[in-house]
């Protein structure tokens, strides 16, 4: 029971923050990306409740919403975990086997092409087509940190390290 209250609370504070991020932008109809670019800080993607209670705090269509959010690749409709690991292959880092890289977190995530999130939504793996630091192929995002020169190994290693943090926190 004190849990179905818990959770009722902190749907309660999820919803009213996003009331808020609305009055902070005057309920204003042209401020949608920036509403949603602020919800999706918070709750690090786009889920259905939000869009639809945006799309009632903006009086605009919830398919209108969706367009914009699948628009923009900066939107997300998927949860994604805390860790954020970014792999390029873009040409240099492809040529250099970033792929490899991709394949080593997979497995040790658990995750495949459709999920790239793992299932603890502790980490989730993007791929992306250029970093723009080709010099250091293969290179490998983790957290707004760059690794340059990136190996299957170091990818196993981050994941260890960023998992034993986690568990002393």
């Amino acid at each position: 029971m004190q849990e179905t209250i818990e959770k009722s609370q902190e749907t309660l504070d999820r919803e009213n923050a996003i009331k808020q991020i609305l009055a902070n932008n005057n309920n204003d109809p042209s401020r949608l990306i920036p509403i949603l670019q602020q919800i999706q800080e918070m709750d690090k993607y786009l889920s259905r409740d939000a869009i639809e209670m945006v799309a009632v705090g903006l009086d605009i269509p919830v398919s209108h919403i969706y367009g914009v959010a699948t628009f923009y690749a900066h939107f997300t409709l998927n949860p994604k975990g805390k860790h954020i690991i970014r792999i390029c292959d873009g040409t240099a880092c492809h040529v250099k086997k970033s792929m490899g890289i991709c394949e080593k977190l997979y497995e040790k995530l658990g995750l495949s092409d459709e999920q790239r999130t793992s299932s603890d939504l502790l980490f989730t793996v993007d791929i992306v087509y250029c970093l723009g630091a080709c010099g250091l192929a293969p290179v490998m995002v983790v957290d707004d940190v760059v690794y340059g020169q990136a190996t299957p190994a170091l990818a196993a290693e981050l994941i260890d390290k960023i998992r034993a943090e986690e568990s002393a926190a």
